[in-house]
């Protein structure tokens, strides 16, 4: 029996759009996953080095509007939208010059990920590669991620804490 709880508390239509969407693009993430597994290609790496990449191309947007990209206030402005936070209920949400913690309570990831029957050894792995794009933005913006609990992993929620 799965110890992933992962339940999603009633947004809106867009978030509810917004849900739909990310959760395709999980299920694409994890079909290359598997395809690449049983071609016998490692997949894991191939996967991660592109997902930084893009966390990388997403970091330097977001770092170019920043007005103070040293300051992790302004950081979190410029990365959580209103939507994104809706989208993965976030609560609470702190932050300072030098921290940023926040965390998830709902991932439409890893719902995507339950959905193909994927095991939770899998849904973690995916999980974990799908971090490496925040990681990505982390590096660009001269922060570190922490990320010690995940939803994949059978936690009640996400702590992400972004960090100088």
């Amino acid at each position: 029996m799965s110890q992933i709880k992962n339940i999603a508390n009633p947004t809106d239509v867009v978030g509810d759009v917004n849900r739909a969407q990310i959760e395709h693009r999980a299920t694409w993430m994890g079909l290359i996953y598997d395809e690449m597994k049983k071609a016998g290609i490692d997949a894991e790496p191939i996967i991660r080095r592109a997902i930084k990449r893009c966390g990388r191309i997403h970091g330097e947007n977001i770092k170019g509007k920043c007005a103070d990209p040293k300051d992790c206030s302004d950081f979190k402005d410029n990365f959580l939208s209103d939507l994104v936070i809706k989208t993965f209920d976030m609560r609470p949400i702190k932050t300072d010059k030098d921290n940023l913690n926040v965390d998830f309570h709902y991932c439409a990831l890893v719902s995507a990920w339950q959905k193909l029957g994927f095991d939770e050894a899998t849904c973690t792995l995916l999980c974990d590669m799908a971090m490496d794009g925040d990681r990505g933005i982390a590096e660009v913006m001269g922060l570190t991620l922490g990320l010690d609990e995940t939803i994949a992993k059978g936690c009640p929620d996400c702590k992400l804490h972004f960090y100088k």
